[in-house]
């Protein structure tokens, strides 16, 4: 019996947004492959943030294979999300089954919220020997820190990256563990971190970030500027940082 001879399959990031940061070498793998599976949220749209990013970078650059939209609803009804994501597998199965080589688009890197790690499990189900090329990507938690322009640690400091509703949830005691919180997706959050910031004195510590390094980026270092609506891709920096400089300050205790 013969042995199926799969295709090579890349987990592909893109970045935040801005095309030029996407990386050579997903760039080279893009015009290479044989399909660029992009997620969508909206199922038939043929829109996706991954594919304009990948897209602009691209430009006049030929590329040999074919664009096909997998769609990924991103909802909490987890039925419908197992749906979507044993769908997708199926189909990228069947790619690779072909021996087609497939590159699946992220936003930012492949390994951090990303809809690959839900795609990637379901992989494994269908065929254990199907492994993929990660290719990291800018993530947005650089993205935000690089337009603030405040480190996330140096020295003995610490950061953490945490989902906003998680990070409310927990924030006094993250705040004694860590000396830079990241709050992602934060849009939602934006009233009830300024209320709770208020309380502890320390509202001059947050800046929010909307559409890091894309052209509709917006900053507010004053979380009663930022409007009522904010977009999904809304990221809050927590800033902690007590140090002039590196490992200047006190060591904090293990434990």
């Amino acid at each position: 019996m013969t042995e199926t001879a799969w295709g090579s399959l890349y987990a592909l990031g893109v970045g935040p947004g801005d095309p030029e940061l996407l990386t050579l070498k997903a760039l080279r793998i893009l015009t290479q492959v044989d399909v660029i599976a992009v997620p969508e949220k909206t199922q038939g749209s043929q829109s996706s943030f991954a594919w304009s990013i990948a897209a602009a970078a691209l430009a006049e650059q030929p590329i040999s294979g074919r664009v096909e939209f997998l769609y990924f609803p991103m909802t909490h009804h987890s039925e419908a999300n197992q749906r979507a994501w044993d769908d997708a597998a199926a189909t990228v199965a069947g790619w690779l089954r072909q021996g087609l080589s497939v590159a699946f688009l992220t936003e930012g890197d492949p390994s951090v919220f990303s809809t690959w790690g839900y795609l990637h499990a379901e992989l494994h189900l269908i065929e254990p020997a199907i492994n993929a090329t990660i290719v990291p990507g800018v993530s947005s938690i650089n993205a935000v820190a690089a337009q603030t322009q405040i480190p996330l640690g140096d020295g003995q400091e610490r950061f953490c990256v945490v989902p906003a509703l998680y990070g409310l949830e927990h924030l006094e005691s993250l705040m004694k563990a860590f000396d830079t919180i990241v709050l992602m997706k934060a849009g939602r959050s934006v009233p009830a971190l300024r209320e709770r910031l208020q309380r502890l004195g320390l509202e001059h510590a947050a800046t929010l970030v909307c559409h890091a390094s894309c052209q509709a980026q917006q900053i507010y270092h004053d979380l009663a500027q930022a409007p009522q609506q904010l977009p999904y891709f809304s990221t809050i920096q927590l800033s902690l940082r007590h140090r002039a400089g590196i490992l200047a300050g006190k060591v904090r205790a293990s434990g």
